[in-house]
């Protein structure tokens, strides 16, 4: 099964149950910008709705996904769907599931896989600024790889399971990073994305653009005082070949991730306290002091 074939198979899916309500599906992220790697990727589906919006349209969506996901393969389960209406990518009314990211690589890479391009029509309304895709990366970077943020800690929080025990998800990351013997035993796409998530969200707090992985890890090692240099080629190379010496990756992890997190956190305090996004900052502040526990 190739995510060609999940694409293939969501957009017949979306198809039967939405009817005229489709008005266009897309493929997003490496499979319409390249990069697509069966071992490591999501298959990721990009769908527009017609205005106006249906109270049942999240649970339509949600269900056509969940019995797609459950096709048997792993790329199946990968299946990652963002839609909205026209009116929600322009921000006229609320709704949908297109975080600023996702919403720019729709509008820079989309590529069209049913219905009508539907670009051209929504303006630069749709286009998220520099400023936006910051500060809905940092938002899910102090959530997922982070501390989290204070006033959503308890019950209720994310929580990933590691072995064989439930913490909150930015928790179980910082323990991971800490001990690279863990971070590698949850596999190799969650290693390299947690390598090269903080890469990513780099690259596009410093050019505005869609960090794909290739120009992510491009844009850093093409800088002179790049940090981990050797580990995130290293990452982006187990994307399609996982490493061959699992010890010599956890000693090459031990010696350069915690400082690969701490430069990407340094650069954004001082980015989320340039815009007063106050409570972001402080967040990176306690997840910096995490990291630097013993």
């Amino acid at each position: 099964m190739s995510g060609e074939a999940v694409l293939g198979e969501a957009v017949a899916a979306y198809r039967a149950a939405l009817g005229e309500r489709l008005v266009a599906a897309y493929a997003l992220g490496s499979l319409a910008h390249g990069g697509f790697s069966p071992l490591v990727s999501d298959v990721d589906l990009g769908l527009v709705l017609g205005d106006p919006p249906r109270p049942d349209d999240p649970d339509r969506v949600h269900d056509v996904a969940e019995a797609v996901k459950a096709g048997g393969s792993v790329l199946h389960q990968r299946l990652s769907v963002f839609w909205a209406t026209p009116a929600m990518l322009r921000g006229e009314v609320a709704g949908g599931r297109f975080p600023p990211l996702d919403r720019l690589d729709l509008l820079e890479n989309g590529r069209l896989l049913a219905g009508r391009d539907v670009r051209p029509e929504l303006g630069d309304a749709a286009a998220p600024d520099r400023d936006e895709l910051l500060v809905a990366g940092a938002d899910f970077a102090v959530d997922f790889l982070g501390p989290g943020h204070e006033a959503e800690a308890g019950p209720g929080s994310g929580t990933i399971s590691v072995l064989g025990s439930l913490a909150p998800a930015g928790e179980t990351v910082i323990a991971e990073i800490h001990h690279p013997e863990a971070l590698l035993a949850q596999g190799i796409r969650h290693a390299t994305k947690i390598v090269l998530f903080p890469v990513r969200f780099l690259y596009t707090a410093a050019t505005g653009r869609v960090g794909t992985n290739e120009a992510a890890v491009a844009h850093h090692l093409d800088q002179p005082d790049a940090r981990a240099r050797e580990l995130v080629a290293a990452a982006f190379r187990w994307r399609r070949q996982p490493p061959a010496d699992p010890a010599a990756a956890a000693e090459l992890l031990r010696r350069e991730l915690v400082p690969l997190y701490l430069h990407y956190l340094d650069d954004h305090i001082a980015r989320l306290t340039d815009l007063k996004e106050s409570d972001l900052a402080s967040a990176f502040v306690r997840w910096r002091q995490r990291l630097e526990e013993p």
